[in-house]
């Protein structure tokens, strides 16, 4: 069927990850009516849309953290928690041996 594959094609592109709510329904819509899909139907197709978006963005949010992350590891960037950490020893050493 020509709808079917049609959501493939448009499941697959990257960029429906970057399509804001209401693009996604003024697309779904427009899909669904050249598609003579009926009122439920299309909402259907609509709510398929938006889980794919929501999961693409969590899936490209993830590949992101994990690169950006390797990269910091790779080049030795300290992290937030390291440098909580030395704020908190510089913190006792400044207690036990005040500055005079």
């Amino acid at each position: 069927m020509l709808f079917e594959s049609l959501k493939k094609a448009l499941y697959a592109g990257v960029g429906l990850a970057f399509l804001t709510r209401e693009k996604i329904e003024e697309l779904a819509g427009r899909i669904a009516e050249e598609a003579k899909l009926s009122e439920a139907e299309g909402k259907k197709f609509m709510d398929e849309l938006l889980k794919k978006s929501e999961d693409a963005k969590a899936a490209f949010e993830k590949t992101v953290d994990s690169a950006v992350g390797a990269a910091l590891e790779k080049i030795d960037v300290p992290r937030g928690a390291d440098l909580k950490a030395l704020e908190a020893r510089v913190a006792a050493l400044e207690i036990r041996n005040p500055a005079s």
